[in-house]
């Protein structure tokens, strides 16, 4: 019993200490960096403000969310605060300028998180529907993959490509350098990535997972996974000769072997240096790394940065 208070006494010291060097990190730079005081009119329609017919896909610094479709996960102030991860809807999160999704699945075709388990994926993609036919120039990222220690869905490569075929770009290398009017009417990109069926081919309306990369590194220190982020992103290529996207997630992950295990409290440790994150990209010199940046419950604050290094890209005023 005194060795396990003693070492929860030290994982308290550990994050306090963390904490406060990013604190201080922030107090030393500033938030500055191309684009930041840029904020869209319409978060709705941010793509289409930035004018399609100048916006390279490759440009973008795509606002994401972590665990999108956890909003109803579990039950109420019993199981969800261990699992939930975003508190809108998936229509809600593309309304406020998220643009791409990450969702697990079971084999029921149910939406899950660990073993937790929430909506059918036709909630997903009917929001998903809902939203597209509302706007016009706005392209998603779609990444769904099997929830591990689950099976893969039966035949689910052709749900998606029933579901979404209207609006699906086609896996292809040549789309990081087109703009998106070039892309359209299509726009969704769908990466599927199974853990047992075959995985989708080149040519295909879906991406195979190997053109949606990243380093997620489970801790619940914040300063430990905000430098672990910006190794792993130094470490890519820059984002105009990169056939595949690279993610980085703005998140801290509840321990087990730590009191606090519910997310929220847990994520807030990092949550609020976002912007600190991409000043440092660009004050240690890989700011033309940036591409998919993703969260815990996104809000406008967290989507305003990721398009004012975007509109600061097209403008020439961030070299990639």
């Amino acid at each position: 019993m005194g060795s396990q208070i003693s070492k929860q006494a030290e994982k308290r010291k550990a994050i306090k200490t963390e904490k406060k060097c990013l604190c201080d990190l922030q107090e030393s730079c500033g938030p500055e960096f191309p684009g930041c005081e840029y904020r869209p009119k319409d978060r709705k329609n941010w793509m289409s403000e930035l004018n399609p017919e100048k916006l390279r896909l490759n440009q973008i610094v795509w606002p994401g969310t972590h665990d999108s479709a956890t909003n109803k996960i579990g039950i109420p102030c019993i199981s969800r605060p261990f699992a939930q991860c975003q508190n809108l809807s998936i229509y809600r999160q593309l309304v406020r300028g998220t643009r791409v999704l990450d969702v697990r699945v079971q084999e029921d075709r149910r939406v899950c998180h660990g073993i937790l388990k929430t909506y059918s994926i036709d909630v997903v993609i009917n929001d998903m529907k809902k939203f597209l036919s509302e706007t016009k120039s706005e392209i998603i990222i779609l990444e769904i993959r099997t929830e591990f220690g689950h099976e893969d869905p039966v035949d689910f490569d052709k749900y998606l490509e029933d579901q979404l075929g209207e609006f699906l770009i086609h896996q292809d290398d040549h789309a990081f350098g087109k703009t998106v009017a070039e892309l359209l009417p299509k726009r969704v990109i769908c990466v599927w990535k199974p853990r047992k069926s075959a995985h989708p081919k080149p040519g295909s309306p879906l991406w195979s997972g190997g053109y949606l990369k990243d380093n997620w590194i489970d801790t619940d220190l914040p300063s430990t996974k905000f430098e672990s982020n910006l190794k792993h992103l130094s470490e890519q290529p820059p984002v105009s000769s990169r056939k595949f996207f690279y993610r980085v997630e703005n998140t801290a992950t509840p321990q087990a072997d730590n009191p606090i295990v519910c997310v929220k409290p847990v994520t807030r440790r990092i949550h609020k240096y976002s912007r600190l994150f991409i000043t440092q990209c660009f004050s240690r010199g890989f700011g033309d790394r940036l591409q998919i940046y993703s969260t815990d419950f996104i809000d406008e604050d967290f989507v305003d940065a990721c398009v004012g290094v975007t509109h600061a890209r097209i403008e020439g005023k961030a070299q990639i």
